[in-house]
């Protein structure tokens, strides 16, 4: 009869040690079921389930690994494992599989005991946990220091929107930000991200700042500050701050595009997304002469966003065409896939306010980046704690890959 038995190995770090315990197991023809290996601070674990042949007894395979971990210095045990419990973990496998991402400036125990109780509570179980960002100094800590754990957890569970609800409350209480995701090849193979500009990739209004030139800058940031959180309509209200900017200069224009203030991580996040294929797009509700200023200095690939009339090198206070509102991003954003040969579900949007909110939820990612209460709560993920290159940890990709990919530039 054959047997079935898990070997966890571990001890300290070093060449050759699943080459050594493979190689002895290799000369009694077995079955390796499943194995992983992880390290820690230079500790390595090492798990395999094999299958000894019928043929033979495990006692002879048993006392060879017990030997070469004795003389590796590692630890080794052996448990057991009936063909009813290994039946059970074989039809396991088909059950969903999700991606909880944890990103914060700094991971504690604490966020973690939170973040793994939620998921619990939920009946998932954790196959693999994994630190993402790079190592961290005790003695250098930069201000735009990065962590993130990424957990892979198996199971349905109890209730999704609840589940994410908690997830979006620890997130609150905590200062960090949970992101909670199905794993599926369209995770694995995204490839257009679109974006919202103002306070997305730059860390301002614009309009604001026209106004502010224009001496109307209070009355058009509370306008803006009530179109963002979605307590008016954003073409009517959008109409109206322009209207007040009648009389502006065009070489206001220019002095603030040069001197437009990039958001974190937005540089580092467009390289990049272009080293691994990724299409990018500005989809706004500003303004084109802006989006292009962008398109240049980042190297997007798509601007959409709105033409501001300007006659003898005035602003006129109108619009021409038709307003790039919450509907209109969303079209855009269908189109572009479409375009790219894309399924939606391969496409990122990024953005902050209300009127980004039918782009979010019409991508098969939506982030809400820095956003007001009232769009992270309608947003299925949101990054508020870290820089915008805190998406690519969403994506998967290790610090080290993205430190990679920027050298090759």
């Amino acid at each position: 009869m054959h047997e079935i038995l898990l070997i966890n190995i571990s001890g300290a770090d070093k060449p050759g040690v699943t080459s050594t315990i493979t190689d002895l197991l290799s000369r009694y023809d077995v079955n390796v079921l499943d194995i992983g290996q992880a390290v820690i601070h230079d500790t390595l674990t090492l798990g395999m389930v094999i299958e000894v042949p019928q043929e033979l007894e495990a006692s002879p395979v048993l006392k060879d690994v017990l030997f070469a971990c004795h003389s590796m210095d590692m630890a080794v045990r052996f448990i057991p494992i009936d063909d009813t419990e290994y039946e059970e973990w074989v039809c396991s496998q088909g059950r969903d599989r999700y991606i909880v991402t944890l990103l914060a400036r700094k991971i504690t125990a604490l966020h973690i005991a939170a973040v793994t109780r939620v998921v619990a509570q939920h009946d998932l179980n954790i196959d693999n946990l994994t630190r993402l960002s790079e190592r961290i100094s005790l003695s250098d800590q930069p201000r735009d220091q990065k962590a993130c754990v990424e957990l892979s957890v198996r199971g349905t569970p109890r209730d999704i929107s609840q589940m994410r609800a908690q997830f979006l409350a620890v997130a609150g209480e905590m200062g960090v930000d949970i992101a909670f995701q199905k794993d599926n090849a369209y995770r694995r193979n995204r490839r257009l991200v679109c974006f919202d500009m103002d306070s997305t990739l730059i860390e301002a209004e614009v309009i604001d700042e026209l106004a502010k030139a224009a001496g109307v800058g209070e009355q058009v940031a509370e306008i803006t500050e009530q179109a963002m959180r979605g307590e008016l309509d954003f073409t009517q209200s959008f109409k109206r701050r322009v209207s007040l900017l009648k009389g502006l200069s065009e070489s206001v224009l220019v002095d603030i595009a040069e001197t437009l203030p990039i958001t974190e991580g937005a540089e580092n996040l467009i390289k990049a997304l272009k080293a691994l294929g990724y299409k990018t797009a500005i989809l706004s509700g500003g303004f084109t002469y802006f989006g292009k200023h962008l398109q240049r200095k980042l190297g997007i690939d798509y601007v959409y966003a709105n033409d501001l009339a300007v006659e003898d090198g005035k602003v006129t206070g109108e619009v021409v065409g038709q307003v790039v509102d919450g509907k209109r991003k969303a079209e855009l954003l269908k189109q572009l896939a479409e375009k790219e040969g894309l399924d939606l579900q391969q496409v990122i949007a990024v953005g902050d306010g209300a009127n980004d909110l039918p782009m979010l939820n019409l991508a098969g990612l939506g982030i809400a980046f820095r956003a007001k209460p009232v769009v992270k709560e309608n947003a299925e993920h949101s990054i508020s704690e870290l820089g915008l290159d805190g998406i690519l940890y969403l994506l998967g990709v290790r610090d080290r890959d993205s430190e990679e990919l920027l050298k090759r530039l």
